[in-house]
């Protein structure tokens, strides 16, 4: 039985400390949204001209599903990351529900009406092709390293 493990290179370090910040960012922008904190709600939609109520009118808006496919993308980016650092082929599957999480919650934020304040924001436009993007990579990025036998 053969049980040797390749030797982690530089860049899954790399990788996994970026994506596990950036991730817990993520995870934190989720909780104070769901925590209705008005000092962090206020920085954060004040630069896409929105008001706390007008940002928590249109947050409470959302559906069930919605916030449930939100909460599957930041906190399945958040496990893949943790679980890339620990060598987990396991952050192929984490990124997978992140995605389709980010996926269906983007979706439907899009169809819905916006604020007219954040329908012209271009960060309200572009930050969640960046978030995508940046999914799409962690999850090609650990599909690599498990395939080059570096997660087990």
């Amino acid at each position: 039985m053969n049980t040797s493990i390749e030797k982690a290179p530089w860049h899954l370090w790399l990788v996994g400390i970026l994506s596990l910040l950036w991730n817990a960012f993520g995870c934190y922008d989720y909780t104070m949204t769901q925590l209705r904190d008005r000092a962090y709600i206020e920085a954060t939609m004040a630069p896409m001209g929105l008001t706390y109520e007008e940002s928590m009118a249109f947050f409470d808006s959302f559906p069930a599903f919605a916030s449930a496919l939100w909460a599957l993308g930041v906190w399945g980016s958040l496990a893949g990351a943790i679980l890339l650092l620990i060598r987990s082929r396991h952050a192929v599957t984490a990124f997978l529900v992140s995605l389709i999480g980010a996926l269906g919650s983007f979706a439907y934020q899009f169809s819905m009406e916006m604020p007219a304040a954040m329908a012209e924001s271009s960060m309200a436009r572009v930050m969640p092709l960046v978030i995508i993007v940046l999914v799409i990579l962690q999850w090609w990025y650990s599909r690599r390293q498990t395939a080059a036998g570096v997660l087990r």
